[in-house]
């Protein structure tokens, strides 16, 4: 069926934006880098070099990812690297690289790994947490070790046996003394000849934070919307025998394996384009070359005038937290009183959401609290949110 669009649906289009074109309503994300609303905004730097590269023309897409590969791997100060369609995408990549190493004929079997010596890897039981799964994909069976509150490096060593590929490791830079460290995980996998591979999605600062996770795994994988690159795209480095497997068992690999006359490997799924690739390169050159310190003043200004904007409301109570910044968040913590207001921060949330434009925010501890992540929003959106959040309560 053919559509024509009638001199008043132009009008309605032009007049209207991208999203309401299509029945969509936009919003303001006080949650931060969170997968549910987009992740990211590209600053504009990074944005026109991405339209630079989709508009320049084309490129043979090997050499794309192997140079700014190079790139990356010589930021990071690792052997190699190349661009994911995110780090759940590198994470995947980097589980078939234990699985398979340089075994053309194994990663034509990933997610098969049924015949494969070994297909297992350990996990700290205590710190399950969302993307666990992520290290299942390609195939690998995981062993969950240790308690609910911590894991000796002695739990870890027991559990490593002759079916064993690696260490799956979730780098939140947060663990206690209780947990195998990373660095006593990197000991362990030497020791035994075994693969660590490490999410490490988040820790992108600081600097030397992100350096020396991205040095320590023979994989690891970031996700590159927290360093202003686009929502969909992610970072896979580490030691450049598994970094290679991962890239023959990336999108691109199960086309050149189809012209070698290999078996194709799985990982055909996890396509970027030539502008999410060039997006990475540029947006980690800003982020090693920025002023963070200017960066995180202008984030502390936006959460002090939360804390100005909302604290002397009865029944409200503004934190900011006072801690070094790790990784990407950048969060101020609202608390409201429901003896005092008749209501929690669910109600809260409820109400903003509702709103026009709706406002996204997160729960926080028990549901009396609300934690609003400011990286994502604008001066003239800081001050929508605490406008909203007065009228709800006043």
């Amino acid at each position: 069926m053919a559509y024509a669009l009638t001199a008043q649906s132009h009008m309605e289009v032009v007049l209207s934006g991208i999203y309401e074109q299509f029945g969509v309503t936009p919003g303001i994300n006080a949650r931060g880098n969170q997968t549910l609303l987009g992740g990211s905004t590209p600053p504009p730097e990074i944005q026109d070099a991405m339209d630079e590269a989709m508009n320049s023309g084309y490129v043979v897409f090997e050499e794309l990812l192997r140079k700014t590969g190079d790139f990356i791997a010589g930021i990071l100060g690792t052997e190699q690297a190349f661009v994911t369609s995110g780090a759940a995408a590198a994470i995947s990549l980097g589980t078939a690289a234990a699985l398979a190493g340089n075994d053309r004929e194994k990663m034509g079997l990933i997610p098969d790994t049924s015949s494969f010596d070994r297909n297992e890897l350990v996990f700290q039981k205590g710190q399950d947490y969302t993307y666990k799964r992520c290290f299942t994909l390609a195939g690998a069976k995981l062993v969950e070790i240790g308690r609910e509150d911590g894991c000796t490096v002695e739990e870890m060593e027991a559990a490593i046996g002759p079916k064993t590929a690696g260490i799956a490791f979730y780098e939140s830079g947060t663990w206690g003394n209780e947990w195998v460290t990373i660095e006593e995980a990197r000991a362990l996998a030497d020791k035994h000849d075994i693969r660590l591979i490490v999410d490490a999605a988040g820790q992108i600062y600081p600097l030397e934070q992100f350096t020396k996770t991205a040095q320590i795994g023979d994989v690891v994988a970031f996700g590159a919307k927290y360093i202003g690159s686009p929502h969909s795209t992610g970072i896979c480095t580490g030691k450049a025998e598994y970094v290679e497997s991962a890239f023959l068992q990336n999108f691109i690999g199960y086309e050149m394996a189809g012209q070698e006359g290999l078996a194709r490997p799985y990982g055909r799924p996890y396509k970027t384009d030539r502008g999410e690739v060039m997006g990475v390169a540029a947006a980690l050159r800003r982020w090693f070359s920025m002023d963070h310190e200017e960066r995180l003043a202008i984030e502390e200004a936006k959460r002090t005038a939360f804390h100005r904007g909302l604290n002397d409301i009865s029944g409200i109570n503004v934190i900011v937290p006072t801690t070094s910044q790790l990784g990407p968040n950048t969060t101020v913590f609202i608390h409201f009183d429901p003896a005092v207001l008749g209501f929690d921060g669910h109600e809260v949330i409820k109400r903003l959401e509702e709103g026009d434009p709706p406002i996204w925010t997160r729960t926080h501890d028990d549901g009396g609290s609300i934690g609003i992540g400011v990286q994502m929003l604008t001066d003239e959106q800081v001050e929508t949110v605490i406008q909203r959040i007065a009228s709800i309560v006043s």
